[in-house]
């Protein structure tokens, strides 16, 4: 990605603008049943400004990527926003600044794979599969890398070259159950590239033996009962909760357009126990699976701590929702391809882990559930939510008992945050799924296990 001749092609008289050059690639390698089904390579790049005058925002992108190109969609980010400053009504917001400036290009340090060898590693792992467990009906693998390298630099000094790249293996294994299939799934792997996190098939074994032994137990399967009962929810699906549930509804343009975070600054929103951060890149010295160290508004990002144990904190914010609020700059503002916006979006947000072991939490559990893998979910601004489960075990007299046939659970957030009692002290990262907000986005989200009052759907 070349450098740019950009300050010169802005027109004068802005309040504020940025310009960005950003380039999005994508590669990926699937095989079901042993026969590859997908092979796939691609990118798209392009440039974008945008300008901020007398209150008003205009942007203009364009796919070409020269200097004659960079004049004319900042000529006209300018008159876009110019446009619309004369229709605007209100007070004129002053936008805040905290501008960064930095280099951060992940590209492996080791010699890269081809395709070939990534090929091979893929089709020996559908070898293993297909040899160590023979009986399945279907099993499909693939791994999928995602880079986004971005140039953007700000009005207010902000300035970044970034490289993030993500790398995932993809394992799906069906069988044939009592009432139909049942099916074992696992998105392994987050931020690298792909030499950086895998080197030999036989590391993925003992994870291929738990997918495996997923599908089995789902063969004997019980309803759940409906109701409330004490349940653990496991490390994968406590970051959902997080995401979906309760990072939403304190993205500060959701708080400006009425999301219930909004009537309970500062006040107690969950258990004492739990503290939940949207994480800017670093957590516990290990770089987490989406790191934003600047975002695409040139702010430094940075931490934003939202329930501090128990209590409402903060909210995510870009550039205006902390000027009409009040409050500070947490870097959240982020935009997927070059011709997007930058939105309020989260990063890795994540429950903080507790001292507690997971083996204790169940085992304290008269008669509950310990709830595993989640198939979807939805949550709205009053952090009212309902997922699906796909995978979860009966507990009686804190034992496992047999797996539940897939069912629902839901409530409001902030409630069910309330009723936690306990805290695992192991932490679980996803990333290999995109959030939708306007414009799709890479997200990390995270978390431990944790004990709590959960309302389920059943028989």
């Amino acid at each position: 990605m070349r450098m740019f001749e950009m300050k010169q092609s802005l027109p004068a008289g802005l309040d504020y603008w940025e310009i960005k050059q950003q380039e999005n690639r994508e590669q990926m390698v699937f095989f079901l049943n042993g026969n590859m089904i997908h092979n796939n390579r691609s990118s798209s790049s392009g440039m974008m400004c945008r300008a901020y005058q007398s209150g008003a925002w205009g942007l203009a992108s364009s796919a070409l990527a020269d200097s004659p190109t960079l004049g004319r969609i900042c000529s006209k980010a300018a008159s876009n926003a110019a446009l619309l400053a004369r229709h605007r009504t209100g007070k004129q917001i002053l936008l805040p600044s905290n501008p960064a400036r930095g280099e951060y290009l992940f590209y492996t340090k080791k010699q890269p794979w081809s395709f070939a060898q990534r090929r091979d590693f893929v089709q020996d792992l559908d070898n293993y599969i297909h040899t160590k467990y023979p009986g399945l009906s279907t099993r499909q693998l693939g791994i999928r890398q995602d880079e986004t390298e971005k140039h953007i630099i700000t009005s207010d000094g902000g300035e970044m070259h970034v490289m993030i790249p993500r790398s995932f293996l993809y394992v799906l294994m069906v069988d044939k159950g009592p009432d139909g299939p049942v099916q074992g799934y696992r998105a392994l792997g987050g931020f690298g590239q792909f030499e950086d996190i895998y080197s030999d098939p036989k590391e993925v074994y003992e994870e291929l033996e738990k997918v495996y032994q997923e599908t089995q137990d789902m063969k004997d399967t019980v309803y759940a009962q409906a109701g409330s009962f004490d349940c653990v929810l496991d490390s994968r699906l406590a970051g959902i909760l997080a995401h979906e549930a309760v990072g939403h509804t304190t993205e500060a343009d959701f708080v400006l357009n009425g999301s219930i975070a909004g009537d309970y600054l500062n006040q107690a929103v969950a258990s004492p126990l739990v503290s939940l951060i949207d994480v800017a890149h670093t957590y516990a010295d290990t770089i987490c699976p989406v790191p934003v160290f600047i975002d695409d508004e040139g702010t430094l990002a940075e931490d934003c701590v939202i329930i501090d144990k128990g209590i409402l904190k903060s909210y995510m914010h870009n550039k205006e929702s902390a000027a009409m609020l009040g409050m500070q700059l947490t870097g959240n503002a982020r935009g997927h391809c070059f011709y997007d916006e930058p939105l309020i979006r989260m990063r890795n947000t994540m429950i903080v882990p507790g001292k507690d072991k997971l083996a204790e939490m169940i085992a304290s559990i008269e008669e509950g559930y310990y709830l595993v893998e989640s198939n979807n979910g939805q949550a709205d601004a009053t952090s009212e939510f309902m997922f699906g489960i796909a995978l979860g075990y009966e507990v009686k007299n804190g034992k496992l008992g047999k797996a539940i046939k897939s069912t629902t659970m839901s409530g409001v957030a902030f409630d069910l945050l309330k009723t936690v009692t306990m805290v695992s002290d192991d932490m679980y990262w996803t990333a290999s799924g995109m959030c939708g907000k306007k414009q799709s986005i890479q997200v990390g989200m995270g978390g431990p296990a944790i004990k709590c009052r959960v309302n389920l759907g059943g028989k």
